[in-house]
């Protein structure tokens, strides 16, 4: 119970502490967006690298979300957390810079020739806490090596919490279309842990 008020207090200490942070940035404060840039420069980067799966994409991507960030503050308003703000704020450049380079979610005919759900293995005894590591480098290699639609609707819906109808929106893109393409994402990743799986 104290963990979880401690945890609670201190998410509402970051808040309040953004919140002054972005007052005084508005007022034309550099050193405020320098510390609103050195708290959230790394939360920025790991939504950018899950999204595009390259660093130096994310690299570039994030410059720019920041970037963005200096151009649009005065216009952050404080109905929601600033964190929160931000977070679609990168979406929205990340989403915006790939349909620049044309890089296009895959349309929703493309047919993938292996629905079949595959056996599931039952395996003995194994250190929880080591495989669960593994695990998720596992996972997060197979997310990288989807095609960068399927990646995108995977981490914006499985992972960031977007619902459909709000990825469509900012994918530009329908409802049907990110269904269709997390589906098959996650046959992908399913397909590709299986075989994981095989090997060992």
């Amino acid at each position: 119970m104290s963990a979880e008020k401690s945890t609670g207090s201190k998410a509402f200490s970051q808040r309040e502490k953004d919140a002054e942070l972005v007052r005084k940035a508005q007022q034309g404060d550099e050193a405020s967006f320098e510390r609103l840039y050195q708290a959230h420069k790394r939360r920025v980067f790991s939504l950018c690298l899950r999204m595009v799966g390259d660093v130096g994409q994310a690299e570039d991507l994030s410059q720019q979300a920041f970037l963005q960030l200096f151009r649009k503050i005065g216009s952050f308003r404080g109905q929601s957390a600033f964190s929160t703000w931000l977070h679609r704020l990168v979406v929205n450049v990340v989403l915006m810079q790939l349909r620049k380079k044309g890089l296009n979610l895959i349309p929703l005919e493309e047919v993938d020739p292996s629905n079949e759900e595959k056996p599931h293995k039952e395996y003995g005894a194994i250190d929880r806490h080591l495989a669960g590591l593994v695990d998720r480098i596992t996972l997060q290699r197979a997310i990288e090596d989807l095609p960068p639609g399927y990646r995108r609707v995977l981490v914006l819906h499985d992972v960031e919490g977007f619902e459909h109808h709000e990825i469509a929106n900012m994918s530009n893109c329908s409802v049907g279309n990110s269904k269709s393409q997390l589906h098959k994402a996650r046959l992908r990743l399913r397909e590709f842990l299986q075989r994981k799986i095989e090997k060992s």
